[in-house]
């Protein structure tokens, strides 16, 4: 039984070839967004400003969840808010 010896030129092109097929693999099976955001994420993802997230919250636009001190929305809440008013200007 022969030995195989492994070159850094080997690991260099397995290397390369590793990522090549991982990036295939991630880029068929995209990212699924989590369940529950922070307000940073939904202002951005919104574009909307602080005081008018606050302002869906205390008027009922927008669901949420406090935990501790924690506030978080629930992401299908947020698209049913985009589908359903289009896109917002941060005021």
């Amino acid at each position: 039984m022969a030995a195989e010896i492994l070159t850094r030129e080997d690991l260099a092109i397995f290397k390369v070839e590793l990522f090549k097929e991982l990036r295939e693999v991630i880029g068929s099976h995209p990212a699924q967004p989590r369940k529950w955001l922070k307000s940073y994420e939904v202002k951005d993802l919104l574009n909307i400003s602080s005081g008018t997230l606050q302002n869906m919250r205390i008027n009922g636009t927008l669901a949420y969840t406090k935990i501790g001190g924690l506030i978080f929305y629930d992401y299908e809440d947020i698209q049913k808010l985009m589908t359903a008013t289009g896109p917002h200007k941060r005021s």
